[in-house]
């Protein structure tokens, strides 16, 4: 068989975890506290479902769960046993113990570490009720709402077990080929489908004639375009039940084409699939073999368990951001932290310091809460407001609305990591919350590199936050190039190129799930030459140098084509 594929073209998987089924649950005095607590965060207006289950755990069962994303039913893989070989030997080196996680499923799960004091786990379980409350409302969840995937997920744990004892290794191999392309997987398409408009009244044929057939086939004038609207609106009126019949005879008569078109449309419609997995499965002759057919189960599997984690990965920041606001409000008003204020005061200034260089999600997501609240409150969250340029009036506007609660859980329920950070991030926050995006350029007389304050502009923060949020590739099937068995794919360059050492392996899993050659359009960066350096002269000192300036891209439309386990690259 085919050696097995790395990681994704573009990989960011950064997960929710989730809980060990064999830990032991909390004593009667811990479950008081957190139906004390869960009343108390019930009263400021969070809203979740009111049963959960709480479990105490060890740091060797958080390593031995840690590759799995700290889901116990997940199905097995090799590569876990790998990584938790590899999480004990960090462990050793670098002890430390993770205060709790929390799982989306239903009743939501959440355990802790056994090493935390009492009135740490009172603290952690309300960070840990702001991710339930984050889960169960924000409608990027939407499609995890109606399932237990902890349940689905030892359901599909036991059948793959079930298909190793009959196929042997070739289940690994088929997941590994899975697992290489399963960021690619549709989910703002199945998003789309929940949330899809309200039937309008108006059939899909009248839709097609003038949003499509009129506008982009018949390509007729705007007087031509409102003279059939007028013609239409008039047949209804006429006759409301056979208006619309009436109206599409005439249009037969002129347009003998439209009603074959009408029907491609609409077949075309229904049987696009949403993302590169749902296509191979749809069209691969050599899935659809009756000796095959046991792969699709694997590759549904896969797919399931991430499109599961997709809305978990676009908005970490958010979800820890949330979850960390609603730890620190609630409990500096808890009484139970007398007595533990400093402690306290450590802890959380662990968890929400703001780093001078990186990205901690649940600072900035915190501090953007914080903000917004502020500014609702004070009605700056207004046309008025935003357009208003003198700096002394903006200073000292307060309309005092009284919205910010209000406007933060508008918020949460619905925006993502990315409407979050293009929407909110701008100069106020950067200026009020000191940020700055920070540079590195070498000083020769020391010969270390140093940081220094770059920018201070709103612009240049919200870029730098923007490139390092998960990203996936937009990775298309062309139908119509996908002929002859050969599977066509472009990737919708969006400025980014994909990582070169990933795309022979990758493509190879791709070459063996659809049975025949692949093709594989996309950009890279043409190699240019670099403007030389000016020497070092010996007992001279140079002067502090920025880093090199990135050099002009030149992109360059390529072709990779793998067949017969062959992956050849040509220029377009």
């Amino acid at each position: 068989p085919p050696p097995p594929p790395p990681p994704p073209l573009f990989s960011s998987r950064r997960r929710h975890t989730r809980c060990c089924s064999w830990s032991r649950g909390l004593g009667d005095v811990y479950k008081r506290q957190m139906e004390g607590c869960k009343e108390r965060a019930l009263d400021v207006g969070l809203r979740f479902e009111k049963e959960s289950l709480e479990y105490i755990v060890t740091n060797r069962d958080l390593l031995e769960l840690t590759p799995k994303v700290m889901i116990p039913t997940l199905y097995d893989y090799w590569v876990h046993d790998v990584e938790v070989l590899k999480e004990k030997g960090k462990y050793e080196l670098y002890p430390g113990n993770p205060y709790e996680t929390v799982i989306n499923t239903r009743p939501a799960i959440s355990f802790y570490n056994d090493n935390n004091p009492d009135w740490l786990n009172v603290m952690i379980f309300y960070h840990v009720i702001g991710h339930i409350d984050f889960f169960q409302n924000n409608l990027y969840f939407r499609h995890t709402w109606d399932y237990d995937f902890n349940g689905e997920a030892l359901s599909d744990k036991r059948a793959l077990a079930k298909l190793r004892s009959e196929r042997g290794r070739w289940v690994d191999y088929v997941i590994e080929f899975t697992r290489g392309i399963d960021n690619l997987v549709g989910y703002h398409g199945l998003l789309s489908k929940i949330f899809s408009a309200p039937d309008s009244g108006i059939s899909e044929k009248v839709d097609f004639y003038f949003d499509i057939y009129l506008q982009d086939i018949a390509k007729v004038n705007i007087s031509k375009y409102i003279k059939e609207l007028e013609r239409y609106n008039a047949s209804i009126n006429e006759d409301p039940v056979m208006g619309e019949q009436g109206f599409f005879s005439l249009v037969d008569q002129r347009h003998p084409e439209f009603g074959s078109l009408f029907k491609k449309h609409r077949a075309a419609k229904k049987q696009k699939p949403r993302d590169l997995l749902e296509f191979i499965m749809e069209n691969s002759k050599m899935l659809g073999r009756e000796e095959n057919q046991w792969m699709l189960m694997v590759i549904q599997i896969i797919r399931k368990t991430a499109m599961f984690f997709q809305p978990q990965i676009r908005t970490k920041i958010m979800n820890e951001g949330w979850a960390s606001y609603w730890h620190e409000t609630l409990y500096m008003n808890d009484d139970r932290i007398k007595g533990h204020e400093v402690d306290f005061a450590r802890v959380n200034a662990g968890v929400t310091a703001m780093p001078r260089v990186g990205l901690n999600p649940y600072a900035l997501g915190m501090r953007l809460f914080y903000f917004l609240e502020e500014m609702a409150e004070k009605g700056k969250v207004s046309w008025e407001f935003q357009h208003m340029a003198d700096s002394g009036r903006r200073k000292d506007f307060d309309a005092k609305t009284g919205k910010g609660k209000d406007f933060i859980f508008n918020v949460r329920e619905n925006f993502s990591d990315f409407t979050f950070i293009q929407s909110f991030v701008d100069q106020d926050f950067v200026t009020t919350n000191k940020r700055f995006v920070a540079g590195k350029r070498l000083n020769q007389q020391k010969m270390v590199w140093e940081y220094y304050v770059k920018s201070r502009s709103a612009d240049d923060y919200r870029d730098m936050l923007m490139a390092s949020m998960y990203h996936p590739p937009n990775i298309e099937v062309d139908e119509e190039k996908t002929k002859e068995n050969a599977l066509y794919l472009i990737h919708r360059f969006e400025g980014k190129p994909l990582v070169a050492e990933y795309i022979p392996n990758t493509m190879l899993g791709i070459e063996y799930l659809w049975g025949g050659p692949v093709q594989l359009e996309t950009m890279e960066v043409v190699a240019t030459p670099q403007a030389p350096r000016m020497p070092t002269m010996p007992g001279i000192p140079m002067p502090q140098t920025d880093a090199p300036e990135p050099r002009e891209l030149k992109w360059q439309r390529v072709i990779y084509t793998m067949h017969d386990r062959k992956l050849s690259r040509n220029a377009l």
